[in-house]
């Protein structure tokens, strides 16, 4: 199959599969901020397309492959990763059902929408900028891998997961779901973990990313971290 086909039916299918989480926990099709969830998701996916497809489409190709090549550690965070990012809707769902806790006011709900397209606008961002962005990690050597050092990699060297990480969190409070942040602070913890290994790697195996380490001092937050 055509590695371009094959991305946009992995795509589709993870849409379908959070769609059918989200109203199956909530036990209604009748809830708006899911739909609205949903939409914005989907919209995400085509400005990504608009925006790929004419101008990086190895990326596309590479992230096809899903988790071919990768490091042994990185397929095991990997699929623990999915726990709480499929968990957050899960239990966002649950809340709308029982209400187990008072949810946010509109205004958040609206700044969650907004902060959810920032951060997979980041992510997009980073894709576009960086030839070599995977969804695993590995040294793409037949392609001539090298560190990157444009766009948002000049203030973290992993953008991509910061804009994960804001994509979750604004999809939560556009969820207007307290208890998902539970969930979401689980994902934190282990995107900050595979941040911290991946690294390590590249730090080890992929040449200049030690002399980009020491221009672009920080991983996810500009003077923390």
């Amino acid at each position: 199959m055509n590695a371009i086909l094959r991305r946009m039916l992995q795509l589709l299918f993870l849409v379908v599969v959070q769609a059918i989480l989200l109203f199956l926990s909530a036990g209604s099709l009748a809830w708006a901020a899911g739909w609205w969830y949903i939409g914005l998701y989907f919209i995400g996916l085509l400005f990504a397309s608009l925006i790929l497809l004419p101008h990086r489409r190895e990326v596309i190709e590479e992230r096809s492959k899903g988790a071919s090549g990768g490091k042994s550690w990185d397929i095991w965070l990997t699929r623990i990763m999915t726990v709480p990012s499929l968990g957050m809707l899960v239990v966002a769902g649950l809340d709308q059902r029982f209400g187990w806790l008072p949810d946010f006011n509109v205004a958040v709900q609206i700044l969650g929408g907004v902060l959810f397209m920032l951060g997979y606008s980041i992510i997009v961002w980073a894709m576009y900028t960086n030839q070599f962005f995977s969804s695993i990690v590995r040294i793409q050597e037949e392609r001539g891998h090298m560190a990157v050092t444009a766009g948002p990699y000049r203030f973290v060297r992993h953008p991509g997961y910061v804009g994960m990480m804001l994509s979750a969190l604004g999809g939560m409070w556009l969820l207007r779901s307290t208890w998902a942040l539970i969930a979401f602070a689980l994902y934190v913890a282990v995107v900050v973990t595979r941040t911290a290994l991946e690294d390590k790697t590249l730090r080890n195996e992929l040449p200049g990313y030690t002399e980009y380490s020491t221009m672009t001092r920080f991983r996810l937050l500009p003077g923390i971290w």
